[in-house]
């Protein structure tokens, strides 16, 4: 279902609200957090990066840092696995490290429901289905995070992002939010087999495959 007129609004609305309520009443837990982060990690406590967001448009997302700075003798930054903190997989297991994304929520630049923004370097390598994936504003959570998280390969990933495009209501993203909070609490998914998060997206094989 296209997102427009009054279901779209209802949306946005539903979207700010819940947003500013659980900033304010989860601000004692992310003060906390942020002191621990400041604490173990240093700064900064809020880590940014550009993201692609509606029709790929660049934004800049928040998010709690969960890691170190850790360099090889390169000067490249280590494996996720060698900078991914105790407390950084605690605040991630948790959720409490995608609170500060709230904020980009009443900014308008993501929706509480929606395909996650993945890393800018991934838009070339997307099939022109999985491209899809832009139509819609991103969200904080979607389907995908309710059905596999990161335990889940990346064709799966993308095949649950265009299901919501192509079938997105106001329910779904209710229904989607109760599920996230069931999954947070049970912490499912958290990584994917053999890594600290989810290994990078490479492009599709359909896309990579050379032709006969």
């Amino acid at each position: 279902m296209k997102q427009a007129g009054l279901p779209l609004l209802a949306k946005k609305i539903l979207d700010r609200t819940v947003a500013a309520g659980v900033l304010v009443a989860t601000a004692p837990i992310l003060a906390t957090a942020a002191i621990a982060v400041r604490v173990r990690l240093g700064k900064p406590v809020v880590f940014s990066q550009i993201r692609p967001g509606l029709h790929a448009k660049p934004f800049r997302i928040y998010k709690m840092r969960t890691m170190t700075d850790a360099r090889d003798a390169n000067g490249q930054l280590r494996p996720d696995s060698q900078r991914l903190t105790p407390l950084g997989r605690c605040l991630r297991s948790t959720s409490i490290d995608e609170l500060p994304q709230l904020w980009n929520v009443l900014k308008g630049e993501l929706s509480l429901v929606g395909p996650r923004p993945l890393l800018t370097e991934y838009l070339p390598l997307y099939t022109k289905e999985q491209a899809r994936r832009h139509d819609v504003l991103p969200g904080v959570t979607s389907p995908t995070q309710v059905r596999g998280r990161n335990a889940i390969s990346w064709e799966e990933k993308f095949a649950h992002d265009i299901w919501y495009v192509d079938n997105w209501s106001l329910w779904l993203d209710i229904e989607t939010l109760a599920k996230t909070a069931v999954s947070v609490i049970k912490r499912e998914g958290i990584s994917h087999a053999g890594e600290a998060t989810m290994p990078k997206f490479r492009g599709s094989a359909a896309k990579n495959a050379t032709p006969n």
